[in-house]
């Protein structure tokens, strides 16, 4: 069977940890889509390592896949397969002939872009990833079979290179170097495939997956990022380049919809919410001057402030290199009903409800009241019942921007002994937490099949296992 892990929300609702969780009764891990712009951190026998591509399952003597969704960077690849074997593992890899591949130009595109964006920018880790999607929707791309292949990856390079070279220098007026030089791109990347084929790492991604499933094995099916930053049902242009959703599972795998959808689909939700860059957030708790449309710190609520700051510190909302704060609100349950309705979810994992602990009142968007100067769109989302609220996200990025929350609110638990809780099991859970957690299964009418009470990986209350 299959198990397909997405996030439900704007990403970083945890995935990685629930990966790391059921991975263990998993046999094959496979990321979907997505490329080194996926940071997640593995605990194995007291050893922390931070991969960005290498799936996380590898840590764990598990095959790890990179599907034909995927975006690959050889040498990001090269660099931690070789760090983990320096660490004394031995990761089993393989990537699928299909995956595109990530080349220099893509990289120096991409920062170009995203300057010359502005306003638009998405906010990019500036490692290639949409301009490399892009080459693969204009038919364009190089494919990791073809770094097999001497000729065809020369024939490739002919064709596209000059064009970037054109675009960087002609349009936007940037001098260029190796990453636009053909010979030095061929001899780097024929490398890369030598390696490839020594060490029989690349796959035909849909048979292998296939051949392990009739074999009775277990496959777990990894995305990156949220739903709410999918490309085709995210807050464009606010998004990544590919599909997170579970209908990206089949597409950046192929194994088909019936074999997908006959596993379980498991949402990953974070207990409140947190993002960074600006947009719209209806449920946000205050704000973060340079990111929040619009915020006057002068004129910003000092209660909701302090509240924002505290589950900012409790749950670590903070850029890993930067330090920049997130931004940070409640739990968004018209989001949460569009993820549910594009993905189908079967079960879902609910995280970071000790962040929460302590608080007098636990709030959530359980609607959206619409500006209806716009009644066309305001048809055009679901609404209650009394036709007075919309329960899910409008379709465009601008009509969720005049949206604004209705609040449902819940009584605070208590901050007790979490990793005792995670021992007990559910029913250790305080009252009122499993009161919220029980509102929001209810609500999405799928059951809870975890809930993350600490950052650790034992820190977790396991309610079901899903290929048990």
């Amino acid at each position: 069977m299959t198990v397909t892990i997405v996030g439900a929300q704007l990403g970083d609702e945890g995935k990685g940890g629930v990966v790391d969780l059921y991975g263990d009764t998993a046999d094959v891990v496979a990321r979907y889509q997505g490329g080194d712009n996926a940071g997640h951190t593995v605990v194995h026998d007291g050893e922390e390592y931070k991969l960005s591509l290498v799936p996380s399952g590898a840590v764990r003597g598990k095959v790890g896949v990179l599907g034909n969704g995927c975006v690959v960077n050889p040498e990001t690849l090269f660099e931690e397969i070789d760090a983990l074997r320096e660490r004394g593992l031995d990761p089993d890899v393989r990537v699928a002939e299909r995956a595109h591949v990530i080349l220099p130009y893509h990289r120096a595109l991409d920062g170009i872009e995203e300057e010359e964006k502005d306003d638009l920018a998405a906010g990019t880790t500036g490692r290639g990833i949409g301009p490399t999607y892009e080459d693969k929707a204009g038919r364009r791309g190089v494919r990791i079979g073809d770094l097999l292949d001497p000729e065809a990856l020369r024939d490739r390079l002919e064709y596209v290179v000059p064009q970037k070279k054109a675009l960087a220098e002609e349009v936007f007026g940037k001098e260029t170097g190796e990453a636009f030089d053909i010979d030095h791109l061929y001899d780097t990347y024929r490398e890369f495939g030598e390696r490839l084929a020594e060490e029989d790492m690349t796959v035909d991604c849909g048979t292998f997956l296939q051949e392990r499933i009739d074999a009775d094995e277990s496959v777990m099916l990894e995305g990156a990022q949220g739903t709410s930053i999918d490309i085709d049902h995210g807050i464009y242009p606010y998004v990544t380049s590919s599909n997170p959703t579970a209908g990206g599972a089949t597409v950046g795998t192929g194994l088909g919809p019936t074999v997908v959808g006959q596993g379980e689909v498991i949402g990953i939700i974070k207990a409140y919410l947190s993002r960074v860059g600006t947009g719209p957030l209806p449920t946000e708790l205050g704000g973060v001057e340079g990111q929040t449309p619009d915020y006057d710190p002068a004129e910003a609520s000092a209660d909701e402030e302090e509240l924002a700051t505290y589950i900012r510190d409790e749950g670590g909302e903070y850029g890993t290199v930067t330090g920049r704060p997130r931004r940070v609100g409640w739990l968004d349950m018209p989001m949460l009903r569009h993820a549910a309705r594009a993905n189908g979810f079967t079960g879902l994992a609910i995280n970071h409800i000790d962040v929460l602990a302590g608080l007098d009142e636990v709030k959530v968007g359980h609607s959206y009241e619409f500006d209806t100067a716009d009644s066309a769109s305001h048809q055009n989302a679901a609404r209650s019942d009394d036709g007075d609220e919309l329960l899910t996200m409008p379709p465009t990025t601008e009509q969720w921007g005049r949206c604004e929350a209705t609040f449902k609110a819940f009584d605070g638990w208590e901050d007790v002994d979490w990793a005792a809780v995670a021992e007990e099991g559910y029913d250790a859970i305080p009252e009122n937490a499993r009161t919220y957690l029980e509102y929001v299964s209810d609500e999405l009418e799928t059951p809870i099949y975890a809930v993350g009470v600490g950052p650790g990986r034992e820190e977790t209350v396991i309610v079901e296992t899903p290929d048990e």
